[in-house]
């Protein structure tokens, strides 16, 4: 017997379209351009069998007269979650090579306490908190007395989950250093034949939290020595990128680092920041502090 054909999804009007379009720029700060439309059609059209609905101005009524319940199944459906291992190289060198040697030579002299806050602000699958994890682990082992803490946040309470299981398919090991592979992961057995876990050493570090950065409040206490908020702000519009942007920048440490994506800038706020490298910034306050 042959497989029943798939459902065709239903048809989105332009009106539609531009009242989801609103409404996901409100709530998350995320701009869908036109050429997003057949993202959103295959993406709804999953939630919309998930309820039997028909239309998707049905489900449009039905997201915003339910709350914040179904907007979140909305926002997880629509979230791009593209990362892997070590992404981007060259930022994990500047902080293998210099951010975190200037950490050590500060705590050296008496400037800092041996301790280092960081936060992945949209950790996805959990590649990125984890290679950071690894990093950090590698380099301050347990006796060398440094507190380390990382904060892995996400809009998308979906795939938070799936970072809080710390558990990716077996080639994904292919993406991480022998070195840290042998001593941080493990390998699955049995019914998780062919996956790899985090292993405790580094699972213990990394806290994790939904959150939405287009918010005007963020639940997150303090400063932050390392923020890393890579292929984010592209997804913002101009007036939401220099909300978000501030934002961060209000959570840096004076000696901290600010990591985003290679595609994206700190423009407009250069009396603020410095780049120290390639998408890497730090506060200019710090230009005065040592002097």
């Amino acid at each position: 017997m042959s497989a029943a054909p798939a459902l065709a999804a239903p048809a989105l009007s332009e009106r539609e379209f531009q009242l989801f379009q609103k409404l996901v720029l409100r709530e998350a700060g995320i701009f869908l351009g036109e050429h997003k439309r057949a993202l959103v059609i295959g993406r709804l059209s999953r939630r919309l069998r998930e309820l039997g609905m028909t239309s998707f101005g049905v489900y449009y009524d039905h997201v915003t007269r339910s709350g914040d319940a179904e907007l979140v199944h909305l926002l997880d459906a629509i979230c791009t979650n593209e990362t892997h291992f070590f992404r981007e190289p060259d930022h994990f060198s500047f902080l293998e090579s210099h951010a975190l040697r200037e950490f050590e030579a500060l705590a050296a002299a008496g400037k800092i306490p041996k301790r280092l806050r960081v936060w992945s602000a949209a950790c996805s699958s959990g590649e990125e908190p984890y290679s950071l994890a690894m990093t950090l682990r590698a380099r301050f082992p347990r006796e060398s007395g440094w507190h380390l803490e990382i904060l892995a946040s996400d809009l998308s309470t979906r795939i938070l989950d799936r970072a809080r299981a710390a558990t990716w398919p077996i080639e994904k090991t292919s993406e991480i250093p022998y070195d840290y592979l042998r001593r941080f992961m493990l390998r699955g057995t049995g019914s998780q034949s062919g996956k790899m876990k985090a292993g405790a050493e580094i699972r213990s570090l990394v806290e994790f939290s939904r959150i939405n950065l287009n918010d005007d409040n963020w639940p997150v206490a303090g400063k932050f020595d390392l923020i890393f908020c890579r292929n984010v702000l592209i997804y913002f519009e101009r007036t939401g990128k220099a909300k978000v942007a501030r934002h961060l920048l209000d959570r840096l440490s004076p000696h901290g680092y600010l990591f985003l994506g290679h595609a994206e800038t700190l423009a407009g706020l250069s009396d603020q920041v410095r780049s120290v490298s390639p998408s890497v910034y730090q506060l200019r306050q710090r230009v005065t502090e040592d002097c």
